[in-house]
């Protein structure tokens, strides 16, 4: 499932917006967990747990997807795909 994405509490124009961010500060990213069911990471990417893989949708999962990436932490580094 895709998630939503929070750069400061306003969505993201792009995904190279995106990848800046992360690497600027990742405290100032937030997930947004979408699933009806639940069991997705909602919170700031600096906090996720090792090995996770997070895939967003943005610039809103709700009403325009324009462009789709990856957030994966490995080894305690943070990347976007």
């Amino acid at each position: 499932m895709t998630q939503g994405i929070y750069i400061r509490g306003s969505r993201p124009k792009s995904k190279k917006e995106i990848k800046e961010a992360v690497v600027e500060n990742p405290h100032n990213v937030n997930i947004e967990a979408t699933s009806f069911f639940g069991n997705e990471y909602d919170g700031c990417v600096a906090d996720l747990p090792d090995d996770t893989r997070i895939y967003f949708v943005g610039p809103d999962p709700y009403t325009r997807r324009n462009f789709y990436g990856q957030i994966i932490k490995k080894d305690g580094k943070v990347r976007v795909v």
